[in-house]
């Protein structure tokens, strides 16, 4: 080998072993994804990745999507355990948490609302030895004879449907739900924020199982319950209710809710121990929320595993605001395997497999080739981002 190029040749190896090393450094000197967070540090966290609170559409207690589980079987291929989970909206992200197993979880919502209703969430699994309880605190019904850790999610809520729902309990469980929170987590929630946490709390007292997309919140005066505006007749009865979607299964007929088994609920239960699942205010097209946890998983060298947006880019197409979360999205930390879970519509492009009867479904598509097609161009309307899921 002639001496030129053997001194490239090392010196090219050299420029490798010298980037190897650095990268090696910088993994070592680089902040970590937790194993738990203090209380200080959860809410502080919120917080500082936190923006002003904006308006929504609809009061999304429950999810209105029948499809979400169909998805999960191509999801788990897609993605692997213990990376990082993003999301939206209410309870229908602990499913995908149970099925991919994440480290850690932000949930991002425009609304305060679900800030607040995942701060119940967690107080509820915090305070629930295993699913059964979980069920009773929720609704607010007696625990039922006979309930095991081997009962189908199916048979667990039949059970609670011969159940009466107790005023006794539902005042017993919102002040252990408080105290929980105030007290022992050292929250410091405003008399406004208690005051809509026990109006969301209400609506699962007094729908129960049933409770539904777009019911309005309910009102509390004076000590006595009593239903919202419209008792109940905001409510969207096309859609599924909370248990519907629970008992639901993906689309080869396997169970796959957050209550379908005892192990996913001690998974979700012992993330939210940890204070591994962390709420956030913000717009998606916001200056700074989904930016903000970009950049607390760059500093810590962690890519987004998965990231479910539901069908929020119908209305940031609406309101002109999808290219700025286009671009808020390009500065996530995204790997091969980062995957988008979308609401999609036959009515809006989608022409893949699984859809529901009124042809919404619900299916992926890589972060990175979202970001590339964006950059060339190829997501000018919501039609495009509908086509291009799978």
């Amino acid at each position: 080998m002639p001496v030129r190029w053997l001194s490239l040749a090392l010196a090219f190896m050299a420029a490798l072993v010298v980037g190897r090393s650095q990268a090696i450094s910088q993994q070592a000197t680089a902040p970590q994804i937790p194993a738990s967070l203090t209380a200080d540090q959860f809410w502080k966290l919120s917080v500082e990745l936190s923006e002003p609170a904006g308006f929504f559409r609809s009061e999304n207690l429950v999810s209105n999507e029948h499809t979400y589980q169909y998805v999960i079987p191509a999801l788990k291929k897609a993605v692997l355990p213990g990376g990082i989970y993003l999301g939206v909206a209410p309870d229908q992200n602990f499913t995908y948490m149970a099925a991919i197993r994440p480290r850690m979880a932000f949930i991002l919502d425009i609304r305060r609302g679900n800030l607040l209703e995942h701060l119940m969430y967690k107080a509820l699994f915090e305070l629930s030895a295993d699913r059964a309880e979980f069920v009773s605190r929720l609704f607010s019904k007696a625990r039922p004879a006979g309930l095991t850790e081997s009962t189908t999610v199916y048979a667990l809520f039949s059970a609670y449907a011969r159940v009466t729902t107790s005023d006794v309990l539902y005042r017993r469980n919102l002040a252990a739900i408080k105290d929980h929170l105030v007290r022992v987590r050292a929250m410091p929630l405003t008399a406004e924020d208690l005051t809509q946490l026990e109006s969301i709390y209400f609506s699962f007292f007094w729908e129960g199982p049933g409770l539904r997309y777009s019911s309005p919140p309910p009102v509390t005066t004076a000590g006595t319950l009593r239903p919202g505006p419209g008792g109940g007749g905001g409510r969207m009865t096309f859609f599924p209710s909370y248990e519907d979607q629970i008992v639901q299964t993906d689309w080869d007929g396997t169970p796959r809710s957050y209550l379908a088994t005892e192990d996913n609920f001690r998974f979700i239960k012992g993330l939210e121990q940890k204070n591994l699942i962390v709420p956030v205010v913000g717009n998606f097209a916001g200056p700074k929320a989904l930016r903000s946890i970009g950049r607390y998983l760059r500093e810590r060298l962690t890519p987004v595993t998965a990231f479910y947006v539901s069908n929020v880019e119908q209305y940031l197409y609406q309101d002109n605001l999808f290219d700025t979360f286009a671009r808020n999205v390009s500065v996530l930390p995204a790997d091969a395997r980062s995957t988008f879970i979308r609401s999609v519509s036959t009515r809006f492009g989608y022409d893949g497999p699984m859809s529901w009867s009124d042809g919404r479904a619900t299916a992926l598509y890589p972060i990175q080739q979202f970001v590339r097609d964006f950059e060339l161009g190829l997501l000018p309307t919501y039609w495009d981002v509908n086509a291009r899921s799978k």
